[in-house]
């Protein structure tokens, strides 16, 4: 198997192991440390240049300041009302895409998996100014909600039809020719029987989805531009004023906006990892 499990590793390699994990971690974790700690500093310690020190005074009024000084439950709303209905439309175009690639032999079947496939390696900066001239001219959809709703379903499906297809596939062709055989159609198919056999991987797609979604900051720029449906990510750039940044209230408000996709990673866990697992093989 590899990579080797470390338990059968030499004594070397195990006590190297033991001293880099938490040495690579804490490296990992030092930003989210660093932000944390400016979350509760006073202006006058960020003034001082004390950036990495021990704050001065602890001041957890940031976190009430920040939803004063800015529209912060305005963001947090936006970016719920985005999130969920993008979440929502990628997830069940990419089960019904993905049950059709993976159960239905077709002339093109292959070439529309590649087309699926090959949408996602196309650099999204590119496609900045077709896609807001589309909002603009076409749809006259420039800064509403339903931009980036739109947007984020048709560029998170393929990424999720990938998934999907290949989860799918596992599924054993027999039961379903059984449950024909017995005369159900094919929606019924799909909604009683595939649909509850990858919940696992529902759970997995709807969770990394959401957090792309959510965290989402480059099209919360091109495509919004009002703070009434401006989501989160870019609402935090409300409190960069022209001559000073209150980088204790960003700050602030970066470890609000980081909670709802982390909440939401631990109460789906168990089917993450299980919809990762299982939806890993490939024909």
């Amino acid at each position: 198997m590899f990579p080797t499990p470390i338990d059968r590793a030499s004594p070397a390699v195990r006590a190297v192991y033991h001293i880099a994990l938490p040495a690579a971690l804490f490296l990992w974790l030092l930003p989210l440390i660093g932000v944390a700690l400016t979350s509760v500093r006073t202006i006058e310690d960020l003034n001082r240049g004390n950036f990495w020190g021990w704050p001065s005074e602890i001041r957890f009024a940031n976190y009430v300041d920040v939803f004063v000084d800015a529209r912060m439950a305005q963001f947090i709303l936006n970016s719920f009302l985005i999130s969920i209905p993008a979440v929502a439309g990628a997830v069940a175009l990419s089960c019904m895409a993905g049950f059709a690639l993976a159960k239905y032999r077709f002339r093109g079947n292959l070439l529309l998996l590649v087309i699926f496939v090959a949408g996602n390696l196309v650099p999204f900066q590119v496609l900045m100014i077709p896609v807001r001239n589309l909002m603009v001219d076409t749809f006259g959809l420039y800064d509403t909600r339903s931009a980036l709703i739109l947007f984020h379903v048709a560029f998170q499906t393929g990424f999720c039809t990938l998934f999907m297809r290949n989860f799918i596939k596992q599924l054993p062709n027999d039961m379903l020719d059984a449950a024909r055989i017995e005369g159900l159609s094919e929606l019924r198919i799909f909604w009683s029987i595939v649909l509850p056999l990858v919940q696992p991987a529902i759970a997995a797609i709807a969770a990394l989805t959401f957090t792309f979604v959510w965290n989402d900051y480059f099209w919360a720029l091109v495509l919004v531009q009002s703070d009434d449906v401006r989501p989160l990510t870019a609402g935090l750039q409300s409190l960069r004023g022209m001559w000073l940044a209150s980088w204790q209230l960003i700050s602030a408000g970066s470890i609000i906006a980081a909670v709802p996709p982390v909440l939401m990673f631990f109460l789906m866990q168990r089917h993450f990892i299980a919809g990762l697992t299982a939806g890993s093989e490939t024909d």
